[in-house]
């Protein structure tokens, strides 16, 4: 080989070694990096109150392990599903505290109407806030229907004092966080005061539906208790 070509296959291997050795050195540094930051789950946009959220709302960010606090959620598989209980800011970390899954407050385009006594002919008993329920209409000469093609989620049901019913010691509401379905059956065996109205968590549409059967005076509206749980229904 000549000594331009010595001279040529030496400057090759330096700047060869001079790649590789960067190449570590950004390895070495994106290790580090990797050691100072973790993986949070934040909102991809703006998030209104009552939003049951899906994943593609939410996106991962990394943020300094020096600014990470106890309650962020990293796993997006425990947001995905969950109602905002608060407004979601973009980019902001999720904190457990501000998602729920038996969310009483209404999501978009809904809104909590307290049906009138007047309207009502039958109410379960067993109803209490955060049960999912069934709306029918009945009128005269056995003239009765379903209403709505869904099940209506109950924003709270109270006593003629105004008062929520529930077990004083252990609430219907504490049970369902808490998964204890049987201690959910028990609240409601233990709370005995009788339903005086109820909160329910309607479309614009449907509340004018139900405005609209009031008025007729003609038709009342059945209140059915629904066997499916809040977690296991789909908004």
């Amino acid at each position: 080989m000549s000594r331009r070509g010595h001279l040529w296959a030496g400057a090759v291997s330096s700047l060869l070694a001079l790649a590789i050795v960067f190449g570590v050195y950004e390895l070495q540094l994106r290790h580090i990096e990797d050691q100072r930051t973790i993986d949070v789950i934040v909102p991809a946009s703006f998030i209104p109150a009552g939003t049951l959220l899906e994943e593609p709302m939410l996106k991962r960010r990394p943020i300094v392990r020096d600014a990470f606090m106890e309650g962020m959620i990293t796993d997006m598989r425990d947001a995905a599903n969950m109602e905002t209980m608060v407004p979601l800011g973009r980019d902001e970390p999720l904190l457990a505290w501000k998602l729920t899954k038996n969310g009483l407050m209404p999501g978009k385009d809904e809104a909590t109407f307290q049906i009138p006594k007047s309207c009502v002919f039958s109410l379960s008993s067993h109803i209490r806030a955060g049960d999912r329920v069934v709306l029918f209409v009945s009128g005269p000469d056995g003239e009765s229907a379903r209403l709505f093609g869904r099940e209506i989620k109950v924003a709270s049901v109270k006593s003629a004092a105004n008062v929520e019913i529930d077990d004083k010691n252990f609430s219907h509401l504490m049970s369902m966080a808490e998964d204890d379905r049987e201690r959910m059956y028990l609240s409601r065996r233990e709370a005995n005061a009788a339903i005086d109205h109820v909160n329910l968590i309607l479309k614009e549409e449907e509340w004018l539906a139900i405005d609209k059967i009031c008025r007729r005076q003609e038709h009342k509206l059945v209140i059915a208790f629904s066997s499916a749980l809040p977690a296991e229904v789909g908004s």
